[in-house]
């Protein structure tokens, strides 16, 4: 097995797709800072100060503001009064929301790929992990091999999961990196609130405490890789039963966008929660930022994640063990 392995990585390494991954994240990272500083430096000149209790109680006012028009949906409104809320809560408590350094930095880009730019990274590499083998013609190479048809797609399984952690894992160390350079590297432990949760009549803050941002980001991190690997897990099996690599990107884009979408669009359309898709913004539960579909929960998303997880890895066993190669 370790050397089905070995040979799978080399091929993976070969094809230089992990390096292509790193630069675009590289690159996205930069803009994202950039991004970040011209908005502090935007509300530092609006406000004339550096005081984070007033550029907090500023943004506070502006959703208050915001409130008050008529045209906002009644969604939006809820959003927007759960936010107000948790503001006003970190600011009783004399708690910056938004530390400076590039630990923050790293936690809010993770928490903003973990539903899109991540999975669409994991994508890339595990939509051709076997398609590519009967697109090339080395399928018929690969298993005439003494080895059976399981420990092969077994191996570029384990394949696929460390590629999805090598990914991860530069998204974590980019970002903290690029970002330092403009931000600075300190604020590890810098006080973060979790615990919020949302209910009917408003937000419930008796569960609420105090952890370090550390703590935060090694939750937010495996959050982030459990969702990147049942996308991968997905993507991997459309890789199984089509053959055309295009066509499984295609297929996995299309619900990964529509994912996106439904987000906004699903708050009364209660069975749509048991689509992976409407389920990856596992972070979301950890901030205390509204669910989709009201009632949803973090237990309930990992748990819907990890049916369709162990599906979509059933399919490609079974169905790459039994089907003719030609």
């Amino acid at each position: 097995m370790n050397k089905l392995i070995e040979n799978e990585m080399m091929k993976l390494m070969a094809k230089k797709r992990l390096i292509i991954i790193g630069i675009i994240i590289a690159v996205l990272v930069a803009l994202f800072t950039y991004a970040q500083f011209k908005e502090t430096e935007t509300q530092r000149e609006k406000l004339g100060t550096d005081d984070w209790r007033t550029m907090l109680q500023g943004r506070i006012i502006d959703q208050q503001n915001r409130l008050g028009s008529s045209r906002i949906s009644d969604e939006w409104r809820k959003q927007i009064q759960i936010s107000l809320q948790q503001n006003q809560y970190y600011l009783d408590h004399d708690i910056n929301p938004s530390e400076p350094g590039a630990p923050t930095f790293m936690r809010m880009f993770l928490e903003n790929s973990i539903e899109m730019f991540i999975p669409l990274m994991v994508m890339v590499i595990a939509s051709d992990i076997v398609s590519s083998e009967h697109s090339q013609g080395s399928i018929k190479l690969l298993l005439t091999r003494p080895v059976r048809r399981w420990k092969v797609l077994l191996s570029k399984y384990f394949t696929l999961g460390l590629a999805v952690s090598l990914i991860v894992a530069m998204a974590g160390i980019l970002s903290y990196l690029i970002s330092g350079l403009v931000f600075g590297y300190k604020g590890w432990g810098a006080p973060v609130l979790t615990g919020f949760n949302v209910t009917d009549a408003g937000l419930n803050t008796a569960n609420v405490k105090l952890i370090d941002q550390w703590q935060f980001l090694l939750m937010d991190f495996g959050l982030v890789w459990f969702v990147a690997i049942v996308v991968g897990t997905l993507a991997f099996m459309l890789s199984v039963l089509i053959r055309s690599t295009a066509a499984g990107m295609g297929v996995m884009l299309a619900a990964l966008i529509s994912g996106a979408i439904l987000n906004n669009m699903v708050s009364s359309w209660e069975s749509a929660k048991y689509f992976f898709m409407v389920n990856l913004r596992l972070t979301n539960y950890m901030t205390g930022a509204p669910p989709p579909i009201e009632g949803m929960t973090l237990s309930f998303s990992m748990l819907v994640l990890l049916v369709w997880w162990a599906v979509a890895l059933f399919v490609s066993f079974f169905v790459f063990t039994r089907k003719d190669v030609y």
